[in-house]
């Protein structure tokens, strides 16, 4: 059982290696994305402009007219003090070709005072990357490898991360197994079984370079397991979360559906044309609000066209990352009629509920504040470097192998 078990972890290994290094060195990088894009693209993201703001809706509307190929997907409707307002953007189907266009652009800053567009990137573009880009680039890069459209289909990379993850949980068990002392007979030479185990723990200096590299990738594993389980499971569930995770919690709880469980997604080309516009959609979060006697004001409007409808999300003017990393309370609104599809309240709900929201919280670390983010971006680090110490190992036993073979033959 141990030698099989030993095999998996092997080769899994070496088939997930370069993902996972990939996945652990860009997680380290992207839990600051927003202060590294910031730092980064100051031209992008700071106004000095002074003045009454511009309705946010309005500027929207201005947007959509100078490009009629393109529709405003997701508005902050008032921006922060002394930064620009962010526009998402999606293009619509070009009637020539059936597809979409290619405006060559999907996010947009504008003067928050006058409306002017300060500047435009493809945000999680590809190629070329610049100091715009690159953030977006190793986001986009952690969880779907820029993988592109095939067939009409946009998610391969996303569906093979997250099945490269629901592997890395399995090993995550195979893995901790092999550490443990293997069976002995006639009392191990006297030695208790936790003397036999506590050396995997450590890092034995002043040894030779392959015990050290295996000491390292067997004591960064062990310390840090609990943590590497949980950035394992909350990968697999986000990346394969209506494929396979959802249809696994219905097994053993009742989540409450959300339109984004309900309804099917449409083609990549085949986006579904809203009838209700955003600015009716805030005036209708904006009365169910004030119906529910909540506090918060409108913070953003959003139109999801692979599901037809709009999100309403709640929160002050740089409040949509608080939450501990689950995100504001949210209205979901028909696209076609207006009527309320659903909700989303941070950290309220069943049990199911709760476990789904916390998700990304972990993944990401925010459900621990600062602290947390800092935690991921240590464990980024550790994830590659357990990546390339198994890789190392396995070419040092190979090398190791083949000499012995080679000096057998030659004494034959």
């Amino acid at each position: 059982m141990r030698q099989a078990v030993m095999l998996l972890h092997r080769w899994f290994g070496l088939g997930a290696a370069l993902f996972l290094f990939l996945a652990g060195s860009t997680g380290a990088v992207i839990s600051w994305d927003h202060e590294l894009d910031g730092w980064l693209n100051p031209h992008l993201h700071h106004s000095a402009s002074q003045g009454p703001p511009l309705d946010a809706l309005e500027a929207a509307r201005r947007v959509e007219a100078r490009d009629p190929r393109i529709r405003v997907t997701y508005l902050p409707l008032a921006a922060e003090p002394g930064e620009t307002l962010p526009l998402f953007v999606q293009p619509k189907v070009d009637p020539a070709t059936g597809r979409l266009f290619e405006p060559g652009y999907n996010q947009l800053f504008l003067d928050p005072v006058t409306g002017e567009e300060v500047g435009r990137r493809e945000w999680g573009q590809a190629w070329p990357i610049t100091t715009e880009t690159l953030i977006s680039f190793l986001y986009q890069l952690h969880y779907s490898l820029h993988i592109p459209e095939i067939g009409g289909i946009d998610r391969w990379g996303v569906w093979l991360m997250g099945v490269i993850a629901l592997g890395w949980v399995i090993d995550c068990f195979g893995g901790f197994s092999l550490t443990l002392p293997a069976r002995r007979t006639a009392g191990a030479g006297g030695r208790t079984w936790w003397a036999r185990w506590s050396p995997a723990w450590t890092v034995k200096a002043g040894s030779s370079a392959y015990r050290i590299t295996l000491d390292i990738h067997r004591a960064f594993s062990l310390w840090t397991w609990a943590v590497l389980f949980i950035l394992a499971f909350t990968a697999f569930s986000l990346n394969l979360y209506r494929e396979a995770f959802m249809p696994l919690m219905t097994l053993v709880s009742q989540p409450t559906p959300t339109p984004f469980d309900t309804r099917p997604r449409a083609p990549l080309h085949q986006p579904i044309e809203p009838v209700v516009p955003l600015a009716a959609a805030v005036a209708a979060g904006q009365a169910e609000a004030a119906r529910r006697g909540w506090e918060e004001p409108v913070g953003a409007v959003g139109y999801s066209p692979s599901f037809g409808f709009h999100i309403v999300g709640f929160f002050h003017p740089g409040g949509d990352h608080g939450a501990a990393g689950v995100g504001p309370a949210q209205l979901y609104f028909d696209g076609a009629d207006g009527r309320l599809l659903g909700e989303h309240l941070p950290w309220t709900g069943t049990a199911a509920d709760l476990f789904i929201q916390a998700q990304f919280p972990l993944h990401s670390g925010r459900i621990l504040g600062l602290p947390g983010r800092i935690l991921i971006s240590v464990m980024g680090i550790v994830v590659a470097v357990v990546s390339v110490t198994g890789v190392v190992i396995w070419w040092r036993k190979r090398a190791s192998r083949t000499a012995v073979r080679v000096s057998r033959t030659a004494r034959a």
